[in-house]
């Protein structure tokens, strides 16, 4: 990549771009024909598992106003108390705050590239999987990585904060 085919792209894309080229990231993001704005969304049109989308979950702690990216598998729900016993009390975080936190529109929030630095966890259930689909910085985008690198590129502990699967124990 040159750097002159990034204009073309929407911003977050740039943004996302950018930092995985200079982080020393392999694989650079890819548009898709349609919407990713939901792990089902990804998974039909990469023909992966749900689980395989590393979805970024932005919460926002009470205390101190901080934005909390929680890098979830896609068929997983955040368990908030989990994430609270973490990070302190957390609430959900509406569109505006999102994109002033991240830069990035619900949908397409990327675990990296934020305009300011969030609080991270990354869910362990995410290690099930060799090969993980994470968004880009925009609904069309996605960048392919692995755990290690998922770890490597937030510099985040991997930790258990979802919900267990029905039919698993609690």
């Amino acid at each position: 990549m040159c750097g002159s085919e990034l204009h073309a792209l929407p911003e977050g894309v740039q943004r996302v771009s950018r930092f995985l080229q200079d982080a020393g990231h392999p694989h650079a993001p890819q548009m898709l024909d349609g919407a990713a704005r939901t792990s089902q969304e990804a998974a039909d049109q990469l023909g992966i598992a749900v689980g395989q989308v590393a979805k970024s979950v932005i919460f926002k702690r009470k205390e101190d106003g901080a934005h909390v990216l929680v890098v979830a598998a896609g068929d997983r729900r955040v368990d908030e108390k989990k994430l609270a016993a973490l990070v302190g009390k957390v609430g959900r975080a509406d569109a505006d705050y999102v994109k002033e936190r991240t830069g990035f529109s619900i949908g397409g929030v990327s675990p990296v590239a934020h305009v300011q630095p969030p609080v991270v966890v990354i869910d362990d259930s995410l290690a099930r999987f060799d090969v993980l689909w994470a968004a880009a910085g925009h609904p069309h985008a996605v960048f392919p990585l692995s755990m290690a690198a998922l770890q490597q590129l937030t510099g985040a502990p991997v930790v258990d904060v979802v919900q267990a699967p029905a039919g698993e124990g609690a």
